[in-house]
């Protein structure tokens, strides 16, 4: 193992996954030009826009900001593994979001996807302002946030 370049271990959708990781290079890179996992969506590059939201150990995080060597140990999600996975929330919330017209341009859905998975994950019941709440950090350019809280609420409900 080089000094310069640590070794991560993870799992990645299920996954596991193991390579060297330059100091700087940050977790979305590694997906995208690494890995190929390019649903994961590089927007503002400053914490903001939420477009590059995955999932590690569970909980949203902007992977514009994450270093990949700190993804040594643990499990992440990005939005290919929604497809793959026993859980019904992503799927539901998939078909929701096209049944509520959540998504427009669709450059923010992933991230929107993401972090919409793990709120209904870990919530049996969640209120129209609990949902407002913990989807501020995701950014529609279109607008579709009508859409997008009333795609939650419906796959929310299907699921409990």
């Amino acid at each position: 193992m080089s000094e310069t370049e640590p070794t991560v271990s993870c799992r990645i959708n299920g996954t596991n996954w193991q390579g060297t990781v330059a100091p700087t290079e940050v977790a979305l890179d590694l997906l995208r030009d690494r890995l190929g996992l390019t649903g994961t969506k590089r927007g503002c590059e400053w914490m903001v826009c939420g477009a590059c939201t995955v999932l590690v150990d569970g909980l949203p995080t902007y992977s514009c900001n994450l270093l990949a060597a700190d993804l040594d140990g643990v499990e992440l999600r990005t939005i290919e593994g929604l497809a793959h996975e026993p859980s019904d929330a992503g799927r539901l919330l998939q078909e929701a979001f096209a049944r509520h017209v959540g998504l427009q341009c669709g450059y923010c859905t992933p991230g929107q996807l993401m972090s919409a998975t793990a709120l209904i994950e870990t919530n049996d019941t969640l209120t129209r302002q609990e949902i407002e709440e913990a989807m501020r950090a995701n950014l529609c350019r279109c607008g579709s946030y009508v859409g997008i809280l009333a795609a939650i609420e419906d796959a929310h409900s299907r699921l409990t």
